[in-house]
């Protein structure tokens, strides 16, 4: 493998890698339960109600938490920022 190629597959890697940490799991969604929050299903942060690896939206909470992550430079999100969250007015 020349190498072009093997920065061309360690780039896609790094890729995968970042979106693979960008969507929660089901131990976030637990310890979220577990502070007290009503995180029954997927959609408490996300648009889908079983949201996929590749394709997956998030509504307001869920794009709240992304922020939280980017500002905090945190590797992963923590449920426990859920208590600074304020729904948006309607």
């Amino acid at each position: 493998m020349n190498r072009t190629r093997r920065v061309g597959v360690m780039v896609a890697s790094g890729f995968v890698l970042a979106a693979a940490s960008a969507y929660a799991t089901m131990p976030t969604q637990k310890k979220a339960k577990d502070l007290g929050f009503p995180a029954a299903t997927c959609q408490y942060c996300h648009g889908e109600a079983l949201p996929k690896k590749t394709a997956f939206t998030f509504n307001a909470r869920g794009k709240w938490l992304l922020a939280e992550k980017a500002r905090r430079k945190a590797a992963e999100v923590d449920a426990a920022w859920l208590k600074d969250y304020t729904e948006p007015a309607k």
